[in-house]
């Protein structure tokens, strides 16, 4: 929790957010996802200054249980100070325990956010699905429970002017619009109307550019001027010496002049060029044939490709 002191900005986990991406895909498949293809709903997680404390917790954490799918179960919240923004005890229920940090209880606006966080724990709990050490898990958590339709509101969190900021979560606020821009084009929805703050929105933006880049990248054919023309010089290299050869996103493999049944595109020539799927960020591997139709083993994402 980042209150008051400097805010990260920029896409220093951007690998691991990848990861945790596929991870997802991984262990829930593309038709369990679609489970989550709602958001939780501004309405059933908002916090009135006029609520009871621990009530109107429990009621917007009992609506972030239904959101993350986990067993209709009672969760117990309380306050204490503590140097981190919440914790949880990762228990087999039947019953949830979760700890906020005693400066919720005049923060109350951000209390869905830090439930939100907690409560995917439980949820990775659960899927025993986790990433090796603190850092890389806690990067796997903020991904899963902003894709799973909960972590808008961990953005939403995120406010910053001349004389204070505040963050909450592991990511970055651009990180954490580039996850919400992903679920966004995944599911056909667009949180932007739910922020509050508006340097949660300017980092949505920020990380939806990021996020539509993904898709404009070669082989894929949507790829701009300039990336197509680099991309035809490394398969070209790639032709000429066998091994791999690796571009921005892409690489090289197999191939190689000496095989006699190609021509200088590489086609015919068993070159096969892999590149991540921007929807999962699955690798693919496939053949230099050309305009090709290519679908993700994984997502099922149909890709148009010029290799």
């Amino acid at each position: 929790m980042a209150n008051g002191s400097e805010v990260v900005h920029g896409y220093p986990h951007l690998d691991t957010v990848r990861a945790a991406i596929t991870a997802l895909y991984r262990r829930l498949t593309q038709e369990g996802l679609y489970a989550y293809a709602g958001s939780v709903a501004p309405a059933d997680v908002c916090f009135a200054d006029d609520d009871d404390l621990h009530l109107g917790a429990q009621r917007v954490a009992h609506a972030l249980v239904q959101q993350l799918r986990l067993p209709d179960a009672r969760v117990i919240v309380s306050f204490r100070e503590m140097t981190h923004a919440a914790s949880v005890e990762l228990a087999s229920g039947p019953e949830y325990f979760i700890e906020l940090n005693d400066r919720f209880r005049t923060h109350r606006r951000d209390i869905g956010a830090a439930l939100a966080h907690e409560i995917t724990h439980v949820l990775l709990h659960r899927l025993g699905l986790s990433f090796p050490g603190t850092r890389d898990n806690e990067i796997l958590t903020d991904t899963a429970t902003t894709y799973l339709g909960a972590g808008w509101l961990l953005l939403d969190a995120y406010r910053e002017d001349g004389v204070s900021s505040q963050k909450l979560g592991y990511l970055t606020p651009e990180e954490f619009g580039y996850v919400l821009a992903k679920r966004a084009l995944a599911f056909g929805e667009d949180p932007s109307p739910w922020f509050t703050s508006p340097q949660a929105y300017v980092a949505y933006t920020g990380g939806r550019a990021v996020a539509l880049d993904d898709g404009r990248r070669p082989p894929l054919t949507a790829a701009g001027r300039a990336g197509r023309r680099r991309y035809a010089r490394d398969r070209r290299h790639a032709q000429d010496h066998p091994g791999a050869v690796t571009g921005v996103s892409y690489a090289f493999d197999g191939g190689g002049s000496g095989s006699g049944d190609g021509d200088s595109d590489g086609r015919g020539t068993g070159l096969r060029v892999s590149f991540p799927c921007p929807t999962c960020q699955q690798r693919i591997r496939i053949p230099v044939r050309g305009r090709v139709r290519a679908r993700c083993g994984l997502c099922r994402t149909v890709l148009e490709c010029d290799t």
